[in-house]
């Protein structure tokens, strides 16, 4: 009886080996896993095999997937959100170019949301500041659900402060605003560039995430080292909307005004330009009735390589009299 036990368990672990090296020799394709992507960035994927009694991986399976995810608005021509649409109302062209695929097309109304409070604390705009605090709270308390969104909150002159990091706490970011004291000159664009590449960029989550940087400023710049340019480009590369709301009060356009125009057309956001500091209230509403009104699709791009280049996006609606808003394009992978 012993010796049939011995051979039994023999057999036995042969018919495991052999079953090891057969699934081992199948075509990779039949092995392959797939991982979705970050928009805009392809990232590797792996499916492993490991056996108990070692740390080395039997089997290691890694495929790219190149996949780009929108976040875009629809309006009609009174400037009014229509949010009953689909994927076949609008046509979308990646580097001048329709998609290989549309993987997903869907509306987002509650995406977790990770904002950017950033507010001119320059002499210029001394005269409305109080003010300005006192709307820019208020739209944090309507806007932030606790153990879902976070914020921070960032003062700048001729250097960005950091008054209160990302948390979901409304009584932390109330403090971080009432810290801002105006005074000295503007580095407006060294602001956005550090936000996005200190907070946004690197905070990569696995789940959809809506980025979004609110300026409060009269768009003067005059201290910055870094460009409009690397300002837009470290924008997009960390998939932020940037939102504008002027702090001009003249009733002219004038170039700080078409810097914010420039600055939020180049990320799919939208700058206002309030006349009466009322006003500043109703566009941090509009600001907050935004973020819950988008679309996202996702795609996979025709003759896509991992060469670190821009590449464009343009997405357009095929009905009549219909307005989309949404990025510009965004840098692929290098490989």
């Amino acid at each position: 009886m012993k010796i049939l036990d011995t051979l039994g368990t023999k057999y036995i672990r042969r018919f495991f080996c052999l079953a090891l090296t057969s699934i081992a020799a199948l075509p990779v394709q039949a092995q392959q896993s797939t991982f979705v992507a970050s928009p805009g960035i392809a990232l590797p994927a792996a499916s492993s095999y490991t056996g108990s009694d070692s740390t080395d991986p039997l089997l290691t399976i890694k495929k790219r997937v190149d996949e780009v995810n929108v976040l875009f608005i629809a309006t009609d021509r009174r400037g009014k959100f229509v949010r009953n649409l689909n994927q076949n109302d609008f046509a979308i062209l990646d580097d001048h170019k329709p998609p290989q695929s549309i993987v997903n097309f869907r509306r987002e109304t509650d995406l977790p949301l990770e904002l950017g409070l950033l507010v001119d604390t320059s002499g210029s705009v001394r005269g409305r500041f109080d003010f300005e605090q006192e709307a820019a709270t208020s739209f944090l308390e309507h806007t932030l659900r606790a153990h879902f969104d976070r914020a921070f909150v960032m003062g700048f002159n001729g250097r960005g402060q950091i008054t209160q990091d990302f948390t979901d706490s409304v009584t932390l970011l109330r403090t971080g605003v009432q810290k801002l004291h105006a005074g000295g000159g503007t580095a407006l664009y060294d602001a956005i560039y550090r936000a996005c590449k200190d907070r946004l960029l690197k905070d990569k989550s696995d789940r959809p995430i809506r980025r979004a940087i609110i300026i409060v400023s009269d768009g003067e710049d005059n201290q910055s080292e870094y460009s409009r340019a690397q300002a837009i480009e470290m924008a997009q590369r960390a998939e932020v909307l940037i939102y504008a709301i002027s702090t001009d009060d003249s009733g002219l356009v004038l170039r700080g005004d078409k810097a914010l125009q420039q600055l939020a057309d180049a990320t799919g956001g939208r700058a206002f330009f309030p006349f009466k500091m009322k006003d500043i209230k109703n566009s941090f509403a509009a600001i907050e009735d935004e973020l819950r009104s988008q679309y996202v699709v996702s795609y996979r791009p025709a003759d896509f390589d991992a060469d670190g280049r821009y590449r464009s996006i343009e997405i357009t609606a095929l009905k009549k009299d219909l307005q989309v808003r949404a990025r510009k394009g965004y840098f692929a992978p290098r490989q």
